[in-house]
């Protein structure tokens, strides 16, 4: 188990450099940067001639001069020995202050958002490959199905126009109106998690729906299998037989797929966000990277990154533990 964590902690240290130089060159691949943008913005509509030689007294004072070999040692040193994600040009002020506040309600909402798509797939999953090809059965396939064809942006559009037009409540941004300034109290935090759970159910609406259908076939090929039909015949107690043998197997792809779920959830969380009127990182990055503010936009792409590279190593120690042969072909 040792050599086997071992390989994978190294696997993880390795895509983590790989991906932070990718992320770097994506950075640098739109042409100009971040000085070109704040000398149009700056001069725009003023009458005032804008020269090369201003433009680039702009980049020498962001330090956009340098070599790009050079400014990506300095950023990737800075995260580790200072754990410092360089200057947010826009804000005039670090990463670390712009992404600070964003980054634990974005964690806290992908967690939720996971969270409740097990909670839910994993039993009704199992209930369908029990009860396979009956009525409920059929009810939960249209269910799922609808789960993957309607975007969940245009759920939050209903929901939120259902709140406001027939219960008259605010259901979007992070607070009611009368907790936004107030101090921290039970009732704040409350009301913080009832604004939490409806774009935490809109964003695991169609990773539900995926794993529902992933349990469903993959408990239903279990369930045909030769070590199944002998324990039942040794007398085993059903529930007991389906927990012991066909779920727990038939959880492995489930669990192997934890780090694309994130992906899928921070996906769309921007445009659910937008809609709903929350603060999150996913629309920062998408402004940041159109702005050249690419420390920034760079810092989230690194830190999604590792959030899911993470993610595959505690799914790689819990496959290891709930099947054993894993740990034994790859160890």
């Amino acid at each position: 188990m040792i050599r086997f964590l071992l390989f994978r902690i190294f696997g993880m240290l390795l895509t983590m450099l790989v991906v932070s130089i990718m992320v770097f060159v994506i950075m640098e691949l739109p042409p100009g940067d971040y000085a070109d943008r704040l000398a149009f913005r700056k001069f725009s509509g003023t009458g005032v001639t804008v020269t090369e030689s201003d433009i680039q007294s702009i980049r020498q004072q962001l330090g956009l001069d340098r070599p790009a070999y050079e400014r990506y040692l300095s950023w990737i040193g800075g995260i580790l020995t200072r754990f410092d994600f360089g200057p947010a040009f826009a804000f005039e002020t670090s990463v670390n202050n712009v992404i600070g506040n964003k980054i634990w309600f974005t964690l806290a909402l992908l967690l939720l958002s996971l969270t409740l798509t097990y909670v839910i797939s994993l039993p009704i999953g199992i209930i369908a490959a029990v009860n396979r090809n009956s009525a409920g059965d059929y009810l939960l396939t249209i269910v799922s199905y609808l789960g993957l064809a309607l975007p969940n942006f245009l759920l939050a559009l209903v929901f939120l126009y259902l709140g406001v037009r027939y219960f008259d409540i605010s259901i979007g941004g992070l607070f009611s109106p009368a907790y936004i300034d107030a101090p921290w109290s039970a009732a704040k935090v409350w009301d913080l998690t009832t604004h939490l759970a409806l774009p935490a159910i809109l964003l695991a609406w169609s990773a539900t729906a995926l794993q529902i259908q992933t349990i469903r076939a993959t408990m239903s090929d279990e369930l045909n299998k030769l070590s199944v039909l002998a324990a039942r015949a040794r007398g085993l107690p059903e529930w007991k037989l389906l927990l012991k043998y066909p779920a727990r197997l038939a959880i492995n792809p489930v669990v192997s797929t934890v780090g694309f779920d994130i992906n899928r959830i921070f996906s769309e969380l921007p445009i659910v966000a937008l809609v709903l009127g929350l603060p999150e990182l996913g629309e920062l990055l998408i402004r940041s990277y159109i702005d050249g503010d690419m420390y920034v936009a760079g810092a989230i792409l690194l830190l999604l990154t590792f959030v899911i590279v993470f993610t595959n190593l505690l799914s790689d120690i819990a496959l290891a533990l709930i099947d054993p042969r894993i740990k034994l072909q790859q160890g």
